[in-house]
């Protein structure tokens, strides 16, 4: 895989463009003014990421993922990441047939739904998954692949399904590892 220099991701323009990001040069960034990105975090290849979009430290965003915030921010906390596929949106048409569909449809046609995307800190997506407007990922939640996420999740659990259903308690193990992974990679600010 083939990244950006610095001087290439420093000329997009970055609302806040932190230490040793790593972006493909086959990934598809829109609005770029509008994204912060925190240090060491990566986007693979094939992904689209457009608009609000604000990315923790060491976050992961593996090839073929889209996040859309077209009218609403879309926020990934420290350390989490998006698996193969993963799609996720701050809005969305409505598909009820009370309004016309699609981006080549005037507006006052349309009625749009739209919130905030919150995916929590130490959150991981699984695989194909799907994240809709509204949704709070809370801290440490593991989406199993393929899940479709129509609602928040409390803190620490898995989740699986279509619509994702909490089936168990996730291990907070990695709280420790984080901090040890602290201690021995500090990072200096400027």
């Amino acid at each position: 895989m083939a990244y950006l220099t610095q001087v290439e991701l420093e000329r997009l323009n970055f609302k806040h463009l932190g230490k040793d990001v790593k972006i493909s040069d086959r990934a598809s960034l829109d609005k770029c003014h509008l994204m912060s990105i925190g240090d060491q975090s990566r986007i693979d290849d094939f992904c689209a990421v457009s608009g609000a979009v604000n990315i923790g430290r060491n976050v992961h965003i593996a090839v073929h993922c889209s996040i859309t915030a077209s009218h609403d921010a879309v926020t990934l906390g420290d350390f989490s990441g998006l698996a193969f596929a993963c799609h996720v949106f701050s809005s969305s048409d409505d598909y009820s047939g009370e309004s016309l569909t699609n981006p080549t449809i005037p507006t006052k046609f349309k009625q749009i739904i739209s919130a905030p995307v919150v995916i929590g800190k130490h959150t991981i997506v699984g695989a194909g998954s799907i994240i809709f407007p509204g949704v709070n990922l809370g801290e440490g939640t593991s989406i199993g692949a393929g899940a479709i996420v129509t609602k928040s999740t409390e803190p620490w659990g898995i989740y699986v399904g279509s619509p994702a259903r909490r089936v168990k308690e996730r291990s907070k193990k990695l709280l420790e590892l984080e901090n040890e992974f602290l201690r021995d990679f500090p990072y200096e600010e400027d």
